[in-house]
């Protein structure tokens, strides 16, 4: 199997090997009307860059715990030594906190060991079933809001990622899902959702974030609805190991049509 990944847990749950090892891709998040990026999305990958599925598939329930801690430790080491100067974006599975303050203790020491402050780490939320215990996840983004840390709801609109959750939950972002963010110049139907939700945000205070842009006129439609941060791969391609640098010219085909 290779060379084992180690984590050292704090509740027993987190403790032992991994039999596998894995790295991280990282893809912009970006401010298209400041013309810069403002996160880093932190990916799942193989050591030679294959990919998430192919690594997600080894994990089982023993291991997710385990799993978990690993990445959030993967993606600050490396974000450190990639020298990264904007925000590091880690996914997480709110069924692989067990304790909220016990779970984080790696990612507070894996922060001070390589002096990354804790304002510049975002979690998103991917939540691949459906929540039952409301108050499990409003009590993990109580505590990460308390030790410093943003929060995200990613794939918003789509799956269980529903608007139900906000009447629990008080996330900084919302990552609106590819499959509303698609075609959505030219789709009447995508176009209201969109709308709905970006009128929703704005009386809650939450950021937006459109996932999947593709194409200049999504971005450009986005942008004219006040939605300007955006991901996807109209901007860049996750990078293997690496910050992946956005063509300026990405950003000035927008701003023509602003």
């Amino acid at each position: 199997m290779g060379h084992c990944a180690r984590v050292n847990g704090h509740c027993g749950r987190c403790d032992g090997e991994l039999p596998f090892e894995f790295s991280m891709a990282f893809q912009p998040i970006v401010d298209v009307e400041q013309a810069r990026i403002v996160a880093y999305e932190a990916l799942v990958r193989g050591l030679e860059g294959q990919s998430a599925g192919q690594i997600l598939g080894q994990v089982d329930d023993t291991l997710l715990y385990l799993f978990d801690q690993a990445c959030r430790v993967k993606a600050i080491e490396l974000a450190s030594r990639l020298d990264m100067q904007a925000k590091l974006s880690i996914n997480f599975l709110p069924n692989a906190v067990y304790e909220p303050n016990a779970c984080i203790q790696a990612t507070l020491e894996a922060c001070q060991r390589v002096g990354w402050p804790t304002p510049q780490i975002n979690f998103e939320l991917t939540e691949s079933e459906y929540v039952t215990d409301r108050g499990h996840l409003r009590n993990i983004i109580d505590t990460y809001h308390a030790l410093g840390f943003t929060t995200a709801l990613d794939d918003f609109g789509a799956g269980y990622a529903n608007l139900d959750l906000l009447t629990d939950l008080t996330p900084d972002t919302l990552k609106i899902d590819r499959q509303l963010v698609m075609n959505i110049d030219r789709d009447l139907r995508r176009q209201a959702m969109v709308r709905a939700t970006a009128n929703m945000a704005r009386e809650l205070g939450i950021q937006l974030v459109a996932e999947g842009v593709e194409t200049a006129e999504e971005s450009l439609w986005l942008c004219r609805q006040g939605i300007g941060q955006q991901q996807g791969f109209y901007f860049a391609r996750p990078g293997f190991e690496m910050l992946p640098i956005i063509p300026e010219e990405r950003f000035i085909a927008i701003h023509a049509g602003l």
